[in-house]
């Protein structure tokens, strides 16, 4: 079978692990790497045996040996590379989120959709094999009717520095300034605990109020070109199309937790929590005659396939995978409400009721 030839766009921390995963699918040859540093690119390809570099997108899409692309560029930049890609006639995989807010995404879902072109989003958590089983359980019933949800995704890299200082590295400025393009905790993780909530119930919520906070972490709120105005914590209240009630909520001040995703599903007849980080999961189960006892057992997950490798799938088969950009897009209409007043005064209106 003929490899499927695949381009790195961005070369920044994040397209090492891209690299990485598609090199190790042997249905992949990963042929070239792009960014707007012409050296970073260069140094890049070098680094991980890729044969040919270029300094920007337009110099890629002209030379255009290649199939596809996963585009790892920053969030502001995801919209316009995208359509010139979708253009070209290239499949993509983008990181997420999707685009900066909800019509440069719908944009993007229906340009490619109409092209005909494979399109997915890197909401990573998909890999998780206990959130797809906790899935499957909660569509089998085995807790009943969805009443209640819990979720958060929780860091606290403005607190330690286990991943290093925020405060010296560029890396991690750039994601608490709006200027740079980042849409705060919401956008960067946030986007991750919805789908991760709303794919495990198979529910998207009808109503949302949301909160989201900005700190003052330095002097005259800057350091250097960075202006620190992006949200740090975000809470969402929610009611999903069955009635149930959430709460999902997520913040870079969650001490104790470098990067952890929980998850709890209460049902009529039982109860599903996921606890994932970096290196580990836990998913455990309360139901049947453990409903009388709040007796909990841990439940095995098989491993599940990697979004690169479905992305890999849809490209080979012609059939597009999921999560799309339509899945991105949407996600992306629930973000952007957050970040309206309408959503901030519903939340002040049931604060002092």
């Amino acid at each position: 079978m003929k490899k499927v030839r695949l381009a790195v766009l961005g070369t920044g921390s994040m397209a090492a692990n891209h690299a990485r995963l598609f090199q190790a699918d042997p249905r992949v040859d990963v042929v070239a790497a792009a960014d707007v540093d012409a050296t970073r690119a260069k140094a890049f390809a070098a680094k991980h045996d890729i044969a040919t570099s270029f300094g920007n997108l337009d110099d890629l899409l002209a030379w255009g040996k290649f199939d596809a692309v996963t585009n790892v560029t920053p969030d502001a930049v995801h919209h316009p590379t995208t359509m010139k890609i979708i253009a070209a006639g290239k499949h993509v995989l983008c990181e997420k989120p999707l685009a900066e807010n909800f019509a440069l995404a719908d944009e993007m879902a229906t340009a490619a959709d109409a092209a005909g072109l494979i399109n997915m989003v890197n909401l990573s958590y998909r890999n998780v094999a206990a959130l797809q089983k906790a899935r499957t359980l909660i569509a089998a019933g085995e807790i009943g009717e969805v009443r209640h949800v819990e979720a958060s995704y929780r860091q606290s890299w403005l607190v330690g520095k286990h991943w290093g200082d925020w405060r010296t590295e560029a890396m991690w400025l750039w994601r608490l300034s709006g200027k740079h393009g980042s849409k705060g905790v919401l956008g960067d993780v946030g986007i991750h605990i919805l789908d991760f909530t709303t794919y495990a119930i198979g529910m998207m919520p009808v109503s949302l109020q949301a909160r989201l906070k900005t700190f003052d972490k330095a002097e005259g709120g800057e350091i250097g070109e960075y202006p620190l105005d992006a949200n740090d914590s975000a809470s969402m209240q929610v009611e999903f199309e069955n009635g149930a009630l959430g709460v999902i909520h997520t913040s870079r001040f969650m001490t104790g937790y470098g990067n952890v995703l929980k998850l709890q599903v209460f049902g009529d007849k039982g109860a599903i929590e996921i606890e994932h980080g970096l290196e580990w999961t836990e998913i455990r189960l309360c139901s049947g005659g453990d409903v009388h006892t709040q007796a909990w057992r841990k439940v095995a997950a098989d491993a599940v396939p990697t979004i690169h490798s479905r992305f890999i799938d849809a490209v080979v088969s012609g059939v597009n995978g999921d999560p799309s950009f339509r899945r991105g897009a949407t996600l992306q209409a629930l973000l952007d409400l957050c970040f309206s007043e309408e959503a901030a005064r519903a939340v002040a209106v049931n604060v002092s009721a």
